[in-house]
């Protein structure tokens, strides 16, 4: 019987290589992600630098909310109430009217009446606070003073709704507030103003106008009057149509007498008293005929036509500027309606909230996001260093 240290070793199967190998690139890697590895190190002391601070060194912030629509003054008839239409929503031009408010309360004008009034500069960079929330310095510029204004202040736009988020962090729940219920304040001062303006502005235009036109009228009027005056004619119209009808009975008249002398002259002389009598007659009645006619009709410019020809004309720049003088007031009565009917206005549907409890940071969140996102790039990095290192071997 063959000694048991006499038998032969059985050869290594060809699994047992593939599986050292395996275990040896795992400890490998394992012994280069928490052992040798600078990253694994580094992450670690991010981590820990952000629990520290989120955990005990940042400053509590306290927000106050407050929500602002936009209504419009307008009640056309023939439509139906609905929620839309009572809280004041139309469509593109209340969101636009909504993103100029918004424009205006992110602006620097903003900015510099609320620091102004409140002292933002003096509360953003109280040096009680950490150096990660608060300003740096009390001095700093305009533009870094306003890009810390713009993470401190928010002004969203709810879609849905129509409604306008304002929001507004401090170190302090009264300062939260007061910034707060300014930025309210002066969000309806503003928008008040401006549709007004726009509103007055448009009357105004109008009413400037109207009183041109007046002026016009005036003159025209006057105009009138100094030609009547000049040609001592109240009416040149009713004169030439006076002076029509005496031409049209003079000429009745020579007619009458013309048919009376040609009677005569079948049973008396040319000569006869009567017959002479008739003729003086039908000769002063033709030159009074041609007196007229020359006072209606001729080529000199003092002839009643043209005078009336001239006083028509006149007349008409009168009526005409009259009739856009009554044009001129309609349209301005009527723009004075639709610029009360279109007036727009900021109101308060949720009045600036009182904080009681510092709602940023949000420390746990924060934290758990920095660990997570620390760990994710160092596991990448460590995971890379391996593979290469792996393509070298």
């Amino acid at each position: 019987m063959t000694p048991l240290y006499f038998l032969p070793q059985a050869p290594a199967s060809s699994e047992s290589a593939p599986l050292s190998k395996v275990r040896s690139s795992s400890r490998t890697i394992v012994k280069a992600l928490y052992l040798k590895s600078w990253v694994f190190w580094l992450s670690a002391l991010l981590c820990a630098a952000a629990v520290m601070y989120w955990g005990l060194i940042a400053s509590d912030r306290y927000v106050s909310e407050a929500h602002v629509i936009i209504q419009q003054i307008d009640s056309p008839s023939g439509k139906g109430l609905d929620i839309s239409s009572m809280i004041g929503m139309s469509g593109g031009s209340t969101r636009a009217d909504q993103m100029f408010l918004r424009d205006h309360l992110l602006s620097v004008d903003m900015l510099a009446k609320l620091d102004s009034q409140l002292g933002l500069r003096e509360h953003y960079s109280d040096r009680r606070y950490d150096m990660l929330s608060r300003l740096w310095s009390q001095d700093i510029s305009q533009e870094w003073f306003h890009s810390y204004y713009l993470r401190r202040i928010g002004v969203a736009l709810d879609e849905n709704a129509g409604v306008l988020i304002v929001r507004a962090e401090a170190f302090t729940p009264e300062k939260a507030y007061e910034i707060t219920s300014l930025l309210v304040e002066e969000g309806e001062r503003y928008m008040n103003q401006m549709a007004h303006r726009l509103a007055q502005e448009q009357v105004a235009f109008i009413e400037k106008q109207v009183e041109q036109t007046s002026e016009r009228v005036i003159k025209a009027r006057q105009a009138v009057l100094a030609f009547q005056n000049e040609r001592n004619l109240v009416s040149p119209q009713g004169t030439a149509e006076a002076l029509f009808a005496i031409i049209s009975q003079l000429e009745g008249r020579l007619i009458e007498l013309k048919t009376k002398r040609d009677s005569l002259l079948g049973y008396q002389q040319a000569q006869s008293p009567a017959v002479v009598d008739l003729d003086l007659q039908v000769a002063a009645v033709s030159k009074q005929i041609a007196r007229e006619q020359a006072r209606l009709t001729s080529s000199q410019r003092q002839t009643l036509n043209r005078i009336v020809e001239e006083y028509q004309r006149l007349e008409m720049n009168a009526e005409f500027a009259r009739e856009m003088y009554k044009a001129g007031l309609t349209a301005l009565e009527k723009q004075r309606v639709e610029a009360g009917r279109m007036l727009k206005m900021a109101s308060v549907l949720q009045h600036p909230t009182h904080p009681q409890y510092p709602l940023e940071p949000r420390r746990t969140y924060n934290t758990t996001v920095f660990i997570l996102s620390t760990l994710l790039v160092a596991g990448i990095l460590t995971l890379l260093k391996v593979i290469v290192r792996d393509h070298r071997d």
